[in-house]
């Protein structure tokens, strides 16, 4: 039976086996907890696409003793250009300038190759059930119990809802998903290549932005080649409704160079095509007693933001810090841990809502802007410019 008066006996139930519940699952074994992870997934995934990975996130992983296998899992880097509607390149950055950008402790890892490093560092097979969420959630003074779609119940001091933007943890408890999430009228969608589309050069990543819309193809050496699409919509569920592969027809239809090969690609692996809005998360507590929803459950600050994975991992670390300090207090650990976090992932949900307009121009103007930004970003004299435009977290030596 749960006590959370005594650290040999502390259980947690964990919703999600992505970054943030891998990483909450890490971090509460060192601190001695047991751990179950359930995922609805049949199975753990992989690939997914590039994540940038720094600041609190990184200095996690080091303290968690993780860099070196995220670095070792990093991919070769690529060199970015920006190409016209003909793929004529109209500015170009190459891997010293992005790390010249960027800086030297932060990471460009697949989400799933993330994924593998957290799982890898396990001490022991975790004890995870794939195939299976939660069903509902019950609370009394003593813990938490949860019913499963396996038809199980489990009991536990703590229930963590790592289970992404679409939470089921966090519909059941605090309630239903309208009243947590921000759409920012725009659509994504990520279709893998079965081959490097003709016409594009291996070891790149290609942007073609456009007026409300803009289409990337990146091929990093030895990996899988993927095509990014992001447009603006006012109708962002009808078009969810019609499918990627239609909708991604409508909209791109029109274009020439190497498109008509990316929306050849998308009508055939359709079921592999990752389909969906951009949107935030903002809740205004992230806990109610042992229940807590982690990482985008909690806070997703959105994909222009650019900083997911780093809240998750760090997030983690505090997460198990908070539980450390306080063992047999739950709900009060919780609420220290919001206390400490929440101003960080709020900043970051800021400069999502701000950077929407630089991955989608609304505008000519706004797209030459862009391409114009580029250029100045490859120059010594920009980059101070461009770190604190796209708010790049200083180094060590900086702060």
């Amino acid at each position: 039976m749960p006590n959370s008066g005594s650290r040999a006996s502390r259980r947690a139930l964990v919703v999600g086996a992505g970054i943030a519940g891998l990483a909450v699952a890490l971090r509460l074994r060192t601190g001695g907890w047991e751990v179950l992870v359930v995922e609805r997934a049949p199975a753990r995934r992989g690939g997914g696409y590039l994540v940038n990975f720094s600041d609190l996130g990184y200095d996690a992983a080091e303290r968690m003793g993780l860099a070196a296998a995220v670095h070792a899992a990093e991919p070769e880097p690529v060199e970015l250009r920006y190409v016209d509607r003909d793929g004529r390149v109209e500015a170009t950055m190459g891997v010293r300038a992005q790390t010249d950008l960027l800086g030297e402790r932060q990471v460009s890892i697949f989400r799933g190759d993330l994924e593998s490093v957290l799982f890898e560092a396990l001490d022991e097979p975790p004890d995870v059930r794939f195939g299976t969420t939660v069903t509902a959630i019950e609370q009394d003074a003593g813990g938490v119990t949860a019913t499963l779609s396996d038809g199980t119940r489990e009991r536990a001091d703590l229930l963590v809802g790592a289970d992404g933007l679409h939470s089921r943890v966090r519909s059941l408890v605090f309630g239903p998903e309208e009243g947590f999430r921000h759409d920012f009228g725009t659509a994504i969608a990520i279709v893998p290549l079965p081959e490097v589309p003709s016409g594009i050069d291996p070891g790149t990543s290609i942007a073609l932005p456009l007026v409300r819309r803009g289409v990337s193809v990146i091929t990093p050496p030895g990996r899988q080649a993927a095509a990014f699409f992001i447009f603006r919509t006012g109708d962002a569920e009808a078009e969810l409704a019609a499918g990627a592969a239609a909708t991604l027809r409508h909209r791109y239809g029109d274009l020439g160079w190497v498109v008509p090969e990316l929306l050849d690609a998308a009508e055939r692996n359709e079921a592999d095509v990752y389909f969906d809005q951009v949107s935030q998360v903002r809740a205004d507590r992230w806990s109610v007693g042992r229940v807590v929803p982690a990482g985008d459950a909690a806070w997703c600050v959105s994909l222009f933001a650019g900083f997911g994975s780093s809240l998750a991992v760090g997030g983690a670390e505090a997460l198990g810090d908070e539980l450390d300090r306080q063992p047999g207090d739950v709900p009060a650990a919780l609420e220290a841990w919001e206390r400490r976090l929440r101003p960080v992932a709020e900043r970051w949900g800021r400069q999502g809502r701000r950077l929407r307009g630089v991955f989608v121009a609304a505008t000519p103007l706004g797209v030459r802007a862009r391409v114009l930004g580029l250029r100045i970003a490859t120059h010594p004299v920009g980059i101070g410019l461009a770190r604190r435009f796209l708010a790049v977290p200083p180094t060590p030596d900086q702060r």
